[in-house]
């Protein structure tokens, strides 16, 4: 019956050999798992690869080999369930059959009368990972490319042992963290180190001879050269007040806005008894509850939506040009030397390997910004995320001057300084006396218009945007923005660039704050309101709540800091006063110099009460979440008929990389879509019905 749900599964098979290996007198039985394909294509479970691997297994054991080892195809281990099929699933006997076959499968491996081991040579995720975890013994590949239980960002669990296994290995608190917290955080992976490191691989071997050094270390594992020590795991009252924590700090995160990580967390409570088979089957048999109740949810549908839209539509950007249009950058010059510049700087010459200047107005500046970009990669090299050669390259490759003329065989310069229209058109228009008729000129403005910072430019046709998101090494997005008069060549350099920064581009028209903060601004100006008409502080900042989102407005604000926050506002005011408003109360806070509204502890400043005035017609917190997701509707809507991106699936990618916005929101038009916002507040739905959602799915 699960097959009816895969018709289009790309079956990863099982491959079994038996091999000779110095030191036994039988053979061992290797399994490699492989659909076919290269590397692009990673292998995944649906029923078919289980089947075949169940079969393999089988064939294995039947062998009585010395022991039996599973490991994937050059660079891929296997990356785990096949998702493709999961919206598919009609009910919840489906769900239950999916769950209980991979038990099943992988169980055998747990169960073997004989040794078995994964080989991990490359990237183990959710199944994939889980099937590892089930084997006695584990070796992974310094080189494999991502390790990670990723499912509670698309909206599930690790459905097939791992809530279970994982902390009877690595400890409750590693086990919160690689479950629960690390898909969270942008679905953070592991580096083969760090999982190392937390013990959930007995050794780690180098990539180049990886398979060789696995099987000799088998082999001397099987016969008693080798042997190994794992941690003892405390299943004291400590394991309870892990998860008690952990839900509390879920609590304050996503107010349960998302049921995954609270499943996540309910299954990991019940592992402190899975040391023993009856606490192991009654865990694995939640486990499969816990996948068909999720399995058949809107926030599933969402999650695969927005991993479909980060793995497939960031990597192919509609609208770009062709790169055979992109000029080659053997050098960057950057007109700045402050933060953001330096930021750059260390990003541009670690990804690009060219040379990096910066410039600014006076020694003292460009000295602090080089300086910067030294101790950036110092710590790097303390925390053996880079070689003492390496460091030393990079460092290198940066230096700065006063002088502009330090640009002249540059092939693209950026710059970095105030948001000031009239300040940035001073520094092109010194800039395109030093600079090559091809050389690409970019801003890094984050809401003026570039048509019109290049309206006085000789060439204004190689301006273009590439509006980069604070931190710059850490958040994916990079809105690559068109001016009326950027040309093809320029664009095409910009996305050149972007993809080797290792960041997703984005397409984006010239209009005011582009994207991400054009919505964000629009949103959280609903805040503003509301505080304005005498909505307590705390009641408007909780308001938003029920979307999870990764911050409350006044957290943002303190990140941000105010005075950027009223600079954008006024921006867009300036633009569409209509739809924009000013609130006074913001200029108070930026004249008092307060970086926000909320004391360190969460409570409102005594001294912002005091500068605060306000009307007596406060609103509940229903009318500023109605208020607040109507105002993103109805921008969305205009942001897509004014062609600022191709489609919605561009709004929901920028919210997603660069405001952080969740997976089970879908980004954020699902989430309009299925509340009805959007057809109360434009008449129509952002997506096709059944997109990102149960209703009307196949």
């Amino acid at each position: 019956m699960t097959d009816a749900a895969f018709p289009d599964e790309i079956v990863t098979r099982s491959l079994l050999r038996l091999v000779r290996v110095p030191g036994l007198d039988r053979p061992a039985a290797i399994i490699t798992l492989d659909n076919g394909f290269d590397h692009t294509k990673p292998n995944t479970f649906g029923p078919g690869g289980l089947a075949s691997l169940d079969a393999a297994m089988t064939e294995a054991l039947a062998a009585k080999p010395a022991f039996v080892a599973v490991t994937g195809k050059p660079y891929i281990f296997c990356v785990g369930a096949d998702v493709t099929g999961m919206p598919r699933i009609a009910s919840r006997e489906q769900a239950l059959q999916i769950g209980a076959l991979g038990h099943r499968v992988f169980r055998r491996f747990k169960d073997a009368d004989v040794p078995t081991f994964a080989f991990v040579n490359g990237a183990a995720m959710g199944g994939g990972l889980e099937l590892a975890l089930h084997c006695h013994y584990r070796t992974v590949s310094a080189g494999a490319a991502a390790l990670a239980l990723p499912e509670v960002s698309l909206g599930l669990v690790p459905g097939w042992g791992g809530t279970q296994l994982l902390p009877n290995l690595i400890g409750i608190i590693n086990a919160a963290k690689v479950i629960v917290e690390n898909p969270l955080m942008q679905n953070r992976m592991l580096k083969p180190k760090d999982a190392f490191e937390m013990g959930m691989f007995d050794r780690m071997f180098a990539p180049a001879d990886f398979l060789e050094s696995s099987l000799a270390w088998a082999a001397a594992v099987v016969g008693g050269a080798e042997s190994v020590n794992r941690q003892e795991i405390d299943r004291s009252d400590m394991w309870d007040a892990v998860t008690g924590f952990a839900r509390k700090t879920l609590d304050e995160r996503l107010h349960g806005a998302a049921k995954a990580p609270y499943r996540a967390l309910k299954l990991l409570r019940m592992a402190r008894a899975a040391d023993t088979d009856e606490g192991f089957t009654a865990g694995t048999a939640a486990e499969d509850e816990a996948l068909a109740d999720l399995v058949l949810s809107e926030e599933l549908r969402s999650g695969l939506y927005a991993f479909d839209l980060v793995q497939r539509r960031a990597k192919r950007p509609a609208g770009a040009p062709s790169s055979s249009l992109a000029r080659d950058v053997t050098k960057v010059g950057i007109v700045g030397a402050g933060l953001m510049a330096s930021q750059l700087a260390l990003l541009f010459a670690r990804r690009l390997e060219v040379p990096v200047i910066l410039t600014d107005l006076d020694q003292e500046r460009v000295d602090k910004g080089v300086a910067y970009v030294h101790a950036e990669v110092d710590k790097m090299l303390a925390k053996g995320r880079i070689g003492e050669g390496g460091a030393a390259r990079v460092k290198g490759l940066v230096s700065g001057s006063t002088d502009k003329g330090v640009f002249a065989d540059a092939d693209l310069v950026i710059e970095a300084v105030f948001e000031d229209l009239k300040v940035k058109k001073q520094v092109w228009a010194e800039v395109e006396k030093v600079v090559t008729p091809d050389c690409v000129l970019a801003t890094n403005t984050s809401s003026l218009s570039i048509s019109a910072m290049g309206a006085d430019l000789e060439r204004p046709e190689r301006l273009v945007g590439m509006h980069f998101f604070n931190p710059v090494a850490v958040m994916p997005l990079l809105e690559v923005v068109r001016a009326e008069r950027t040309d093809d060549a320029a664009l095409a350099t910009a996305f050149a660039v972007g993809k080797k920064l290792r960041k997703s581009c984005v397409l984006v028209k010239d209009a005011p704050a582009f994207v991400v903060n054009r919505l964000l601004t629009r949103f959280f100006s609903e805040f503003y309101r509301a505080v304005d008409a005498g909505t307590p502080v705390p009641v408007a900042d909780a308001a938003l709540d029920p979307l999870g989102l990764p911050m409350r407005p006044t957290a943002l604000l303190a990140l941000v800091g105010a005075a950027v926050a009223l600079h954008t506002g006024e921006t867009m005011h300036a633009a569409y006063p209509d739809r924009f408003g000013t609130s006074e109360n913001m200029k108070r806070l930026v004249e008092s110099g307060k970086p926000g509204f909320l004391t360190a502890d969460g409570e409102l400043d005594p001294e912002v009460a005091a500068l605060l005035s306000v009307g007596d017609r406060p609103m509940t917190p229903e009318q500023v979440l109605d208020n607040a997701v109507g105002a993103l509707a109805d921008e969305i809507r205009r942001m897509l008929d004014d062609g600022v991106v191709a489609e919605p699936q561009d709004i929901d990618l920028c919210m997603i990389l660069g405001a952080g916005w969740p997976f089970h929101l879908g980004g954020v038009t699902p989430y309009l879509d299925r509340t009805g916002t959007s057809e109360r507040v434009t008449g129509r739905r952002f997506l096709p019905e059944g997109t990102a959602s149960l209703a009307g799915a196949a």
